[in-house]
C-alpha cells in the first residue's frame, strides 16, 4: 500500500499571516489568563464569590477561559482559511 500525503505540500504563502495572527491571539489569551492567576495570586478570597447563576468566580472564569480559547481557535481558523485561500491562489476552487 503505497502512502502519500493527503494534501499536497509546497510553500504557504499565508505562513507569516497565519504566525502573526496566532500570536497576536496567543497574546490575548495570555493576558486573560495573567489575570486569573493575579486575583488568585493576590485576592485568592475573591474566587469564592458567587457571581454568576450561583456559581463563584474561580469557575466561571475557569470556564470562560475553556470557552475564550474555543473561540479563538474557531476564529484562528476561519481568519488562516481566508488567508490561505487568497494568498496562495485557490480563491474560487
Amino acid at each position: 500500500m503505497h502512502h502519500e500525503p493527503a494534501a499536497p505540500v509546497g510553500k504557504d504563502a499565508a505562513s507569516a499571516y497565519k504566525t502573526k495572527v496566532g500570536l497576536i491571539l496567543f497574546l490575548i489569551y495570555g493576558v486573560v489568563y495573567l489575570g486569573f492567576v493575579v486575583v488568585n495570586t493576590f485576592s485568592p478570597a475573591s474566587m469564592g464569590q458567587v457571581v454568576l447563576a450561583g456559581l463563584n468566580l474561580a469557575v466561571v472564569y475557569g470556564f470562560g477561559l475553556i470557552l475564550l480559547a474555543i473561540v479563538m481557535g474557531l476564529i484562528y481558523n476561519v481568519m488562516c482559511s481566508r488567508a490561505e485561500d487568497r494568498l496562495n491562489g485557490l480563491e474560487g476552487d
